[in-house]
């Protein structure tokens, strides 16, 4: 036990338990960020998991196709951003009950994603993911150096993405009509904005952005698929929207927390450690339950029309 603690204090461990921190954060804060825009505006897009499944195979098969790297992120947004708007046109348009029309979507990715890969590749084959990308003088900095700029440039976006969706919801016209459509849609609607198109754009926002997350996972992070490869990431995302209430520094917070534990768990398994490694794995999951459990007892206060309907004139 103790050369196993030894191991795990060593030096070089704790800063690969960091760097493969950060870059598992990758998919969380892509996913869970544009899942804030939706729900910010009043949607909750419980489908999450079956959107990042589908994207996650439409990237992996244009790079197992021997297409590029970038033609495969684009096709995974525009994947993305279909779903989106399938989910936007099925809780927006047609007003269904939100939770039920999640789980659908989320069913309806997994046997899509599922079947398109038995049919076209059958079994799990790796591909060239996103390189590292090492950031001039800052990635030969001692410790700082391999954990934050010795990353792809999925990463990078990844972490940019939460200052930029920050400024845009708290210092522009768009984040001011976004929020009050959420809050209050009828008194946003009496004053000339039309919450059904932005409630479309924050869940094409969503979708794009779930499409980079599904990328991220099958040709930056794991350079492969195979069924259900989110394993519940698009779930854990949604919770972690909940556990940020709806900040974006909140949620980078938690999505660290997450991947962190996640790459603890990996390196463990990797050191040897004696842990079976399905009790390893449940630990990120564990550590959802938890921070559900403290998000609904925090004095949090949600958008006001979260999973309601918008009729005019109630």
């Amino acid at each position: 036990k103790g050369q196993v603690l030894t191991d795990l204090l060593a030096p070089q461990v704790i800063i690969g338990i960091l760097a493969s921190g950060i870059m598992l954060a990758t998919p969380y804060l892509y996913a869970a960020i544009g899942e804030m825009f939706g729900q910010l505006s009043g949607v909750l897009n419980l489908g999450l998991e079956g959107i990042l499944l589908v994207s996650a195979f439409a990237a992996y098969f244009v790079v197992f196709s021997g297409g590029n790297l970038v033609v495969g992120l684009v096709v995974a947004m525009i994947v993305g951003a279909l779903m989106g708007l399938l989910t936007a046109f099925i809780n927006v348009t047609l007003k269904a009950d939100q939770g039920i029309s999640g789980i659908g979507i989320y069913l309806f990715g997994l046997g899509l994603s599922d079947l398109l890969f038995r049919v076209t590749v059958g079994t799990p084959t790796t591909v060239t993911g996103f390189p590292t990308l090492n950031i001039p003088f800052l990635s030969s900095l001692p410790v700082l150096g391999p954990i934050l700029f010795s990353q792809n440039v999925l990463v990078y976006g990844a972490f940019a993405l939460v200052p930029i969706s920050w400024w845009i919801l708290n210092r522009t016209t768009l984040g001011l009509k976004i929020r009050a459509v959420g809050q209050t849609p009828a008194a946003a609607d009496s004053l000339g904005i039309s919450v059904v198109r932005t409630r479309y754009l924050t869940e094409l926002v969503g979708g794009t952005l779930a499409g980079v997350a599904g990328a991220s996972l099958s040709i930056a992070l794991l350079n492969v698929f195979q069924a259900n490869l989110t394993s519940g990431l698009g779930f854990i995302a949604v919770a972690l929207v909940y556990f940020g209430a709806w900040q974006p520094v909140r949620i980078m917070l938690g999505a660290l927390l997450f991947s962190m534990v996640n790459a603890l768990q990996l390196w463990m398994q990797t050191l040897g450690v004696a842990v079976s490694p399905k009790l390893a794995g449940m630990l990120p999951y564990i550590l959802t339950i938890v921070a559900l459990i403290f998000a609904a007892r925090s004095l949090i206060t949600q958008p006001t029309a979260l999973t309601k309907p918008f009729e005019r004139g109630e």
